[in-house]
């Protein structure tokens, strides 16, 4: 049986994570592209938390992506395939960028801010007003800015619970740390960026930092074609 072909009309936006993983490991390379599409919004954001400049964050998606590809023999199901990606997808960021720089240690940072108060970050307020659109844009670059500033440790939680909506057990999964310091820094985070811009950021939040639409086709494609390109890859 040619799985390939057979995959051809299967529905794959339907399928979870050990479905669309089997159908990967069975031929169906096109399974690829629908967890490229489930997953592209999350690794950039991640990404671009650590390397905080979009040109160099794609690039970093991709190889994570086709390095994912060809370990995904690998994948056990112990968390998320969004998860698991995720992980590659931070190691493939921290090694860019100890090949410019020196390391710095999460956990030293954390160690170093300031044990202030902590102030709740405002809820989510979208608007339908299409007069607001143009004001929520201008929020959403003030506050991309923003969490480009905070130390690291604090803004990769940031972006993944606050901008993408994690739970707390899941990013700490994803950067490997206890779910208490998910919190803590969650705190500290939404404190700092509270003193930056005050509550009507919050109307900006949810669409920071986004990549769907023709970006998230743009990079399917990309990646789609390197695998194919791959040693031992079918047609």
């Amino acid at each position: 049986m040619n799985t390939i072909a057979a995959g051809a009309t299967r529905d794959y936006a339907a399928l979870d994570d050990a479905a669309l993983v089997a159908c990967v490991r069975g031929g169906e390379r096109d399974a690829f592209r629908q967890v490229m599409q489930r997953c592209n919004q999350r690794m950039f954001r991640v990404v671009r938390g650590v390397i905080r400049n979009e040109a160099e964050a794609e690039d970093v998606v991709q190889e994570a992506y086709v390095h994912g590809y060809e370990k995904l023999g690998s994948f056990r199901g112990e968390a998320s395939l969004a998860t698991w990606l995720t992980r590659i997808a931070l190691n493939e960021a921290y090694g860019r960028l100890r090949r410019r720089r020196d390391s710095v240690d999460i956990d030293d940072i954390d160690r170093g801010a300031p044990a202030a108060q902590l102030i709740a970050f405002p809820g989510r307020v979208l608007g339908d007003d299409p007069a607001e659109e143009a004001a929520r844009a201008q929020l959403r670059r003030l506050l991309e800015q923003a969490v480009d500033e905070l130390p690291e440790a604090f803004r990769l939680v940031y972006v993944l619970r606050d901008v993408e909506g994690c739970s707390v057990e899941e990013t700490a999964s994803a950067l490997e740390i206890r779910p208490e310091t998910v919190k803590t820094r969650l705190h500290r985070a939404r404190r700092q960026l509270r003193a930056a811009l005050a509550s009507r950021v919050s109307a900006a939040q949810v669409e920071a930092f986004q990549f769907m639409g023709a970006r998230c086709a743009r990079m399917t494609d990309v990646v789609m074609a390197r695998i194919a390109a791959l040693p031992g890859t079918q047609a």
